[in-house]
């Protein structure tokens, strides 16, 4: 018996095009829900390292990243997380990372006038001497806000002057130079014709309220296999401003040395927010192939990102994506922009904590995440378990000095 169906119904009734994900190489992502095999896979097999999370708050997202941290970390891959909720701090103490406090009071300081020591590739100083002009010029603009094609050509003009102010010109070895301030360039725009007043935007940042983020050298380091800089305790509005500056250290950082990397941007909507730090996310994202690194991106506000053209541009350029539960206001646009059949949207609407839909290149299943007892002890985010671990560990230290005394 031959009946007519409509696409929707039929779609339900045979909700995904492919099950199968598993490889030979790779860590385990979760358990496939179709048919309970393993989801393993190596990432950095794919066309692209990158990854894009999307989920609302409570569904598990950052666990499941956790618990790939965790897994790379044991093969050997260097990881550097963009933590906005010290979410990474219990995992980055357990395994002995190094977590970075980036504040206003924090003695951790990033200069975002740094410029790569060395380069991996055939670079010139004066090549990488203009990028860092046109990096700076985004974050200056992200600082101040809009500015006029005039005030642009003069920002433009006050850099390299900035630079030069400090003998770093093309023809000089730059891992011999030390790079100029903040302030710095405000002296050289306070002595600009017709550039006074964007002398005067940038004095907040130099001599005023936010003083204390960008105007000094750097002096943190990331020699260490998981690195973890929390922006945590930053006002709103200095967040994007923060993450786009170490989002830009970390870049003069992996191009200046080899190495297998990942690097993790929790709630990367504070990128998306404004076009100039939306395109160098893009800009990362898209170049980091070539040096090995693979980058992921976590948000919970979809709409945001994915209505930014450079957020549609990243998921483009993402070879894994994992989406897991969505909000009725959202679904329909991500259904739109992973092609997704009615089953699989009711399935994001329906699923449950650390569920989802796993996409590794033309490949996608519905997916697990599961993680043993030691794992969940070092990924959990859950208030109540981490004051119980806390309590274990104070009784357990109360125990052994009480042992040692009575020794």
């Amino acid at each position: 018996m031959l009946l007519n169906v409509n696409s929707s119904p039929a779609a339900s009734s045979f909700p995904f095009v492919s099950s199968d994900l598993t490889s030979d190489d790779g860590i385990l992502y979760g358990i496939n829900r179709h048919n309970n095999s393993l989801i393993l896979f190596d990432r950095f097999s794919l066309q692209n390292a990158n990854t894009v999370v999307f989920a609302t708050s409570g569904a598990g997202k950052s666990y499941a990243i956790k618990l790939e941290v965790l897994r790379h970390l044991m093969f050997g891959t260097e990881i550097i997380i963009i933590d906005p909720e010290r979410e990474y701090k219990h995992l980055c103490d357990a395994v002995g990372g190094t977590y970075i406090d980036i504040s206003l009071n924090s003695e951790s300081k990033i200069n975002p006038f740094d410029l790569p020591r060395s380069i991996g590739d055939d670079s010139k100083p004066a090549d990488i001497i203009r990028s860092a002009v046109i990096t700076v010029k985004g974050l200056v603009r992200l600082m101040i806000g809009d500015i006029t094609p005039e005030e642009d050509s003069l920002v433009d003009r006050a850099l390299l002057e900035t630079y030069a102010k400090k003998d770093i010109t093309p023809d000089v070895d730059l891992s011999r130079t030390e790079p100029p301030v903040l302030e710095d360039l405000q002296e050289i725009l306070e002595g600009m014709e017709g550039a006074e007043g964007i002398a005067l935007r940038l004095k907040k940042y130099t001599a005023g309220t936010f003083s204390g983020l960008l105007n000094n050298q750097t002096n943190v380091e990331m020699r260490n296999q998981l690195v973890v800089f929390s922006v945590r305790d930053l006002e709103d509005e200095l967040k994007p401003i923060s993450i786009y500056t170490i989002i830009n250290y970390i870049w003069n950082v992996v191009r200046s040395e080899l190495k297998k990397r990942i690097l993790v941007v929790d709630e990367a909507w504070w990128l998306m927010q404004r076009e100039d730090s939306a395109k160098f996310i893009f800009a990362l994202v898209k170049r980091c192939r070539k040096y090995y690194l693979g980058v992921t991106t976590i948000t919970q506000d979809v709409n945001d990102f994915l209505t930014s053209a450079y957020g549609q541009a990243i998921v483009n350029n993402s070879s894994l994506q994992l989406l897991m539960k969505q909000t009725p206001s959202a679904i329909d646009l991500v259904q739109k922009t992973f092609m997704l059949t009615e089953g699989e949207k009711y399935l994001l609407l329906e699923c449950g904590v650390g569920e989802g839909i796993f996409f590794a290149g033309a490949k996608h299943a519905a997916i697990k995440v599961v993680a043993s007892y030691s794992e969940d002890q070092l990924i959990t985010s859950d208030p109540r378990q981490l004051l119980e671990i806390e309590q274990s560990k104070k009784e357990f230290e109360e125990a052994l000095a009480g042992g040692q005394t009575g020794w």
